[in-house]
């Protein structure tokens, strides 16, 4: 499973039976749309309910080549398509994984506080002539459910100031309300395992059983599987195997 499929179904298998909230997605889209126009953003307001997107192009789309809509474009997935493949297939792998990390991240914080954070970072994607450019991209969670989900996802593209040389990728988490940067090897999710439970995960990615693990790490084998239990809810996984995959993308194992 890639870092794409990975972040695709934690986003689209969260539960969001109970949710009626026509107002706030209509107040989202509001949001979306005054950014593409203050800003000249390309804006791209995410549905993770219904899988579906809704763009608002401003300025910076038409420095990119990609096509201008007066109102809301409409399309039947969270992912931007048109907008991806201009992105440098590194920069968009590093993209990925930086959301999936992002993504963890919020699920164990209050909703309360969920708001303050959002990732920027720094792509270089294809303009309408054919070459690569500085990009600014900005991604936030805007709305999330009673019970803990991720709803609504504001992605905002923007051409970059910078004029520094630097062809690398950039990309970072910042709590707005603070100021702090978070890099992604520093943040919270880096010691989101303890050090015995990543013992437990990496033994269990050589395919160890819990009565060998249970043998070689001297404790019993209840407390392997209980540590087995809190992998899967500190990961939301919801077996072994996904908890591996996950440890492995973000670098935890």
């Amino acid at each position: 499973m890639n870092i794409l499929q990975q972040l695709n179904d934690k986003l689209l298998l969260q539960s969001f039976e109970d949710i009626d909230l026509p107002s706030q997605l209509v107040y989202c889209q509001f949001i979306a749309q005054v950014y593409a126009r203050l800003e000249n953003s390309i804006s791209v307001l995410s549905d993770l309910k219904a899988n579906k997107s809704y763009i608002y192009t401003g300025g910076t789309a038409a420095a990119l080549g990609i096509s201008y809509h007066e109102k809301s474009e409409e399309i039947a997935s969270i992912w931007e398509e048109d907008i991806f493949k201009k992105i440098r297939e590194d920069d968009l792998l590093k993209k990925y994984t930086l959301e999936l990390r992002f993504f963890h991240l919020l699920k164990n914080l209050p909703v309360t506080e969920r708001s303050d954070y959002q990732v920027v970072s720094t792509l270089h994607m294809l303009d309408k002539n054919n070459q690569l450019v500085k990009v600014v991209h900005r991604m936030f969670y805007v709305q999330s459910t009673e019970d803990g989900n991720i709803w609504l996802a504001l992605c905002l593209y923007n051409l970059s100031h910078d004029p520094g040389n630097s062809d690398a990728y950039y990309g970072v988490i910042v709590n707005t309300r603070t100021g702090t940067v978070i890099p992604p090897d520093e943040h919270e999710f880096k010691n989101l395992l303890s050090p015995r439970e990543k013992d437990i995960l990496s033994l269990i990615k050589r395919g160890k059983r819990s009565k060998d693990i249970a043998a070689q790490l001297s404790i019993s084998i209840n407390t392997v599987n209980r540590h087995r239990q809190n992998i899967l809810e500190k990961l939301h996984v919801r077996n072994a195997m996904e908890a591996c995959r996950i440890a492995e993308s973000v670098k935890l194992i």
